[in-house]
């Protein structure tokens, strides 16, 4: 399959703009895990905090995540995909790295909402960081192109 430069470039703006909104998400759940890990069970700041988290993963994370999944799983179908080039190979490990990170907070989120979480703050405080690394390497790989 071959598209248009037009309909490559949309397809491409899409995709970027649902990694964003994908991004937003992955930043922003474990910081409100680590207000979530000093709240007490039960509390109005715990029920709420769990609203918020649910309606962040449910409502902006999952379709962001699926749309980034869709748009860029067209831009592969594309003739011209460099399937030679070791930088894509590196920039689909990290992607799949980033969704076992979704994966990894949404069962994080099931058990703060079954007031089953026993990770402290730091352990929060350390995976808010890893969207973060993946989303650099990615970058890296997709615009620098180093092997």
């Amino acid at each position: 399959m071959e598209f248009s430069a037009d309909i490559y470039l949309w397809l491409k703006s899409l995709h970027i703009i649902s990694v964003i909104a994908w991004m937003v998400g992955l930043l922003y759940l474990p910081r409100l895990f680590v207000y979530h890990t000093d709240a007490a069970v039960g509390s109005e700041v715990s029920e709420t905090l769990k609203i918020m988290e649910r309606r962040l993963l449910k409502l902006i994370m999952n379709p962001a995540m699926l749309a980034s999944f869709l748009f860029g799983g067209l831009m592969l179908m594309d003739n011209n995909t460099p399937w030679d080039e070791g930088w894509l190979h590196a920039k689909l490990a990290f992607v799949v790295l980033m969704l076992v990170a979704h994966m990894a907070m949404g069962k994080w989120r099931r058990e703060f909402a079954e007031d089953r979480n026993t990770r402290p703050q730091k352990f929060y405080r350390i995976a808010n960081e890893v969207p973060t690394l993946l989303m650099i390497g990615i970058v890296i790989f997709v615009i620098v192109r180093p092997f």
